[in-house]
């Protein structure tokens, strides 16, 4: 279990070094065989400096995990930014949300942190706190309020809205091609996105 100690925030540089080589050594040689002497060992920090910082083995790997969630959710909300900010007119909304669920494809499931995420979860059956918790889902949904705001789109609820959208576009592209990284440009997953778009519209675009 993890320990429920006082732990240190101690040194930026510290903490960040520690969570790339247990992210390494967790990632190449699994949770069970990694200890926390060979974590120390690559960081260049003592035994000590490890569990003051992160308690236990178990809080270590549930901080790599946050750390790679924090950095999609992040790529998530600078996608959302990057497509669907700028939208002013209802003539722009398939465009822009085919645009944000390709690069979501590409730029976060095709990322190396997800790869890294899914064999670090697979499996292991250590955490006690999911990863993500329903921090993309929100970040979509709060998109989506600003476009109902603007009388863009119907939605009441953005938050069932968003799980719409999800389940309609790239879920569907994982669910037909796995972890399997897809490129965006594959006309497969493109005629995925945009039917899945154009449904989502047809539920929520004004009228």
């Amino acid at each position: 279990m993890p320990t429920a100690k006082t732990l240190r925030e101690g040194s930026a540089a510290k903490r960040a070094a520690i969570l790339s080589a247990a992210r390494d050594l967790f990632l190449n040689d699994g949770f069970d065989r990694t200890s926390v002497d060979a974590v120390s060992a690559r960081a260049g920090v003592s035994k000590r400096t490890v569990y003051d910082y992160f308690g236990d083995k178990t809080t270590l790997l549930q901080a790599v995990v946050n750390d790679i969630s924090d950095s999609l959710v992040g790529t998530v909300q600078r996608t959302l930014d990057g497509t669907l900010a700028t939208v002013t007119a209802p003539d722009q909304l398939e465009g822009a949300f085919v645009d944000f669920s390709l690069r979501i494809v590409t730029d976060m499931l095709g990322s190396a942190d997800y790869a890294t995420l899914l064999k670090l979860l697979g499996g292991e059956g250590h955490l006690s706190e999911a990863p993500f918790k329903d921090a993309p889902e929100d970040a979509v949904a709060a998109r989506i309020a600003v476009l109902a705001e603007a009388g863009l789109l119907e939605a009441p609820d953005p938050r069932l809205a968003a799980d719409h959208l999800i389940a309609l576009t790239f879920a569907v592209v994982l669910n037909r091609h796995g972890s399997t990284v897809i490129p965006a440009a594959d006309e497969r997953v493109r005629h995925l996105v945009t039917e899945g778009v154009r449904a989502f519209l047809r539920a929520y675009a004004s009228t």
